[in-house]
């Protein structure tokens, strides 16, 4: 009887392609879960869990994600300096105003590895305000969220 042996795919065998979401009117939550799973490969048959698999997206009109409830009230973003009394707060309307492409990055960032997998994954995120974007060398295809 033969040994079945796990896959490990080499870095000649994952082909990268990049995905552009328009999240015009999207649920904040359902677009960041399909994003962060692009992002690692779980779309992949070659998915692994300690290698960086997953293709690039592009995520434009950020400004328009949708989130349900009284979540644009009540969500409160916290950052802390390290300093006694260092602790900021801001709510997502306010941080809608200010950087409204800090919301998509937040919410993927918490769906990826928190360790330096994570934070490589997460350079191929790239969020746009508007409808323009400068990545259209890439031929981004269109991804259903």
């Amino acid at each position: 009887m033969k040994k079945k042996k796990t896959y490990i795919p080499k870095e000649k065998d994952i082909k990268r392609k990049w995905y552009i979401v328009d999240a015009d009117g999207k649920i904040l939550g359902r677009l960041a879960t399909r994003v962060a799973d692009v992002l690692r490969g779980k779309d992949k048959v070659i998915y692994t869990p300690h290698m960086d698999v997953g293709d690039g997206v592009i995520v434009i009109n950020a400004e328009k994600v949708r989130v349900t409830g009284k979540k644009e009230e009540q969500k409160i973003y916290q950052r802390y300096s390290g300093y006694p009394g260092g602790l900021k707060e801001e709510k997502l309307s306010r941080l809608r105003e200010r950087d409204p492409k800090r919301i998509i990055t937040l919410a993927v960032r918490g769906m990826v590895p928190h360790n330096k997998l994570g934070r490589s994954m997460l350079k191929k995120l790239k969020v746009y305000k508007g409808a323009n974007h400068r990545h259209t060398a890439q031929n981004p295809e269109p991804l259903e969220v």
